[in-house]
């Protein structure tokens, strides 16, 4: 009986260590799932500002976001794929909601919005990008500090370009 006892605790202590483990991934796994969902978004509104904006900082930005975060997605994907993560196909449901509203706008109207949107994505995006990266031995955490620096840039011109708007 002991015995018993004894291999049915251990079975316990093992799925209980493999369940925290499998826990412990899932922050990760999640950060990652999002990065490649807001990476999609990011592509697609850029090729609409490269469409729709009046300026050509709006027209240039949406084009430094298609390109930067292809890239950044391509690097996403492998992420996923080393966490064993099927990644997402396409934005969440409030990033296509953005899409919508930006898709029936054009010229200065597309501008405004288009800036006000980039300014308070990227800045929710840094925080999330910054907490991200002081994971350790992680390769979304990895990622995530790789991508930083290109986010942190993406938010200043953002707000350069809402500066100028407002002068």
């Amino acid at each position: 009986m002991s015995k018993k006892l004894l291999l049915s605790l251990s079975i316990a202590a093992a799925l209980t260590g493999s369940s925290y483990a499998l826990a412990k991934d899932q922050p990760n796994q999640a950060f990652i799932k999002k990065a490649i969902e807001g990476n999609l978004a990011e592509v697609a509104v850029g090729q609409l500002a490269q469409q729709k904006g009046a300026s050509d900082g709006v027209k240039n930005f949406g084009r430094q976001l298609e390109t930067d975060h292809s890239a950044a997605n391509q690097k996403a994907m492998s992420v996923a794929d080393t966490l064993n993560v099927t990644p997402p196909t396409e934005p969440d449901k409030q990033q296509k909601a953005v899409y919508q509203k930006l898709s029936k706008l054009s010229g200065a109207a597309f501008d405004r919005e288009f800036i006000k949107d980039m300014v308070a994505d990227h800045k929710k995006d840094v925080a999330e990008y910054e907490k991200e990266s002081k994971r350790q031995n992680d390769p979304a955490a990895s990622y995530a500090g790789e991508t930083l620096p290109t986010l942190q840039n993406h938010l200043q011109t953002a707000q350069s370009l809402s500066a100028a708007k407002t002068q």
